[in-house]
């Protein structure tokens, strides 16, 4: 450990856990990650909409794209929840990617947009079908369309590997004058480690629910992770600054990056540089602990793909990526561990391999919080529960506080606008016993009460006033949603939910 109140190594080898499947044998006494729940503010009451709990769901004929499965879906937990409220947001925010954002051609390529912003951004279109994923045995359209989804992201990979998000065609963008290597299919081109992560997520999610290995077979898979592999490489910064600078014209100071365009200085270490956030924000240090923990996820499973669908040249690539994970694994032992004076050993949101560390969290997704959630830590790794109390306190200098509600939000947006992902992950995240559910139960009961009578989630909202809020039309929260409500009921959490 190189980071102020250094560890031992024998503590760190105690204490990390560095991902799901790989966890020590730790002998520090168990913790607990659980987080008090608030009861210092009164949750605003939301009135009956007028007209009674009606759709909020575009007609049937302007829908995008209509599935079987997820309507099915829709009315089996629709028919369980007797909390009327929930039930109507349910229903609209489950189906709100594909009734709105989906362009599907009907055979290999599925355009999805973010909502408002008319791009289609390889994190959000990955996170907005994969609740969808766990239905398309039971429906082969959707499998199509997602299987489009996939298609469409190797493309784009393939175009640039440091782009962020691109659009429908050759169109350009409002950021072509950005001081990047701008291509007239790109809409934006910020070098983001978990845009290419979420593309193998989806993928792999896709193979194993429906044995489909086609995509797989093709040059657009090999190609996309053969750049993938070249960029994270050229992104440990071995051989000098990498090929990446960017810069923008703005007033915003997280839209653009230091020292020229090649961000702040960092000592290669074996991590991966992400020039930007999940949050489209420019990181302080380049070295994102969350994303790099799921950049070893994604790489192992891209691994495995490569070796269980055996194409002809493609050993080395699988020995390849497996070899990269392990070494961020390791250098995120050394490296990603800060010894907290009040939560003891936590993760660090970035480091500089220098030494420094910025403790902090953002809301967007992967965030430390979210890292269970992902799967790229196991949620009894003594280190993410300390870190997990640590993010939803007020020592998160974006954790905020107000009348009433509370919840993690990051610079994006700004000072007392919690992002009601951050709240969504925190459910997620609670561990399976008493205090966990009433974690669950306060998250829901904030959801609900923050919605500002809209019946969708938002990208964020004022603490002091939910009425103030960014982002009306968000398929990514009110999707993420959709799936959380989904796994508590099959967790057998009904009552819970109904009598929040």
């Amino acid at each position: 450990m190189k980071m102020k109140k250094t560890l031992s190594a024998l503590l760190i080898a105690a204490i990390v856990s560095s991902l799901a499947g790989c966890q020590s044998d730790s002998k520090v006494p168990a913790a607990t990650g659980a987080i008090p729940v608030e009861t210092s503010f009164t949750l605003p009451t939301q009135a009956e909409p007028e007209g009674g709990y009606v759709t909020c769901r575009p007609p049937v004929e302007e829908r995008l794209f209509v599935s079987k499965a997820v309507e099915a879906k829709i009315e089996v937990i629709k028919k369980i929840l007797t909390n009327r409220r929930l039930a109507w947001m349910f229903e609209n925010c489950l189906p709100n990617t594909l009734d709105t954002t989906v362009h599907f051609d009907g055979d290999e390529d599925t355009f999805v947009y973010t909502g408002d912003i008319h791009a289609m951004w390889l994190r959000d279109s990955g996170a907005q079908v994969f609740p969808y994923v766990a239905l398309c045995k039971d429906d082969p359209e959707l499998a199509r369309l997602i299987r489009g989804v996939i298609m469409r992201q190797l493309k784009c990979i393939n175009i640039d590997p440091y782009a962020n998000a691109f659009n429908m065609g050759p169109t350009g963008s409002e950021w072509a004058t950005d001081r990047t290597a701008m291509k007239p299919e790109l809409h934006e081109r910020k070098w983001e480690i978990d845009s290419p992560c979420y593309v193998i997520r989806l993928a792999y999610a896709y193979w194993k629910q429906t044995g489909d290995d086609s995509i797989f077979r093709t040059d657009d898979w090999t190609s996309a992770v053969a750049n993938i592999l070249k960029t994270f490489r050229e992104q440990q910064l071995k051989d000098g600054l990498g090929p990446y600078r960017f810069q923008r014209r703005t007033e915003r100071q997280l839209d653009t990056r230091c020292n020229d365009g090649w961000g702040a200085p960092a000592k290669p270490v074996g991590l991966i540089a992400s020039a930007f956030r999940p949050s489209d924000d420019a990181t302080t240090f380049s070295f994102l602990v969350p994303s790099n923990f799921f950049a070893v996820k994604e790489l192992r499973n891209a691994a495995e793909i490569l070796e269980t669908v055996r194409l002809q040249g493609t050993r080395e690539l699988a020995a390849d990526c497996k070899a990269l994970a392990n070494e961020v694994a390791d250098a995120l032992k050394e490296y990603a561990v800060y010894d907290h004076p009040k939560y003891g050993p936590i993760y660090a949101f970035e480091v500089d391999g220098f030494g420094n560390a910025l403790l902090m969290d953002d809301a967007n997704v992967p965030s430390l919080l979210a890292m269970s959630y992902l799967g790229v830590v196991n949620a009894n790794d003594p280190v993410y529960m300390n870190t997990r109390r640590f993010v939803w306190s007020e020592d998160n200098p974006y954790f905020f506080r107000g009348k009433v509600a509370e919840g993690i939000g990051g610079p994006h947006v700004g000072y007392d606008m919690a992002w009601p992902m951050s709240i969504i992950m925190r459910a997620f995240t609670a561990s399976n016993d008493a205090e966990g559910d009433a974690e669950v139960a306060w998250c829901i009961r904030t959801l609900i009460a923050t919605d500002a009578g809209t019946g969708f989630m938002h990208e964020t909202f004022d603490v002091n006033n939910p009425r103030h809020f960014t982002r009306s039309w968000f398929a990514w929260a009110n999707t993420l949603f959709g799936e959380l409500i989904i796994k508590l009921v099959d967790e057998g959490k009904v009552d819970l939910l109904n009598n929040l």
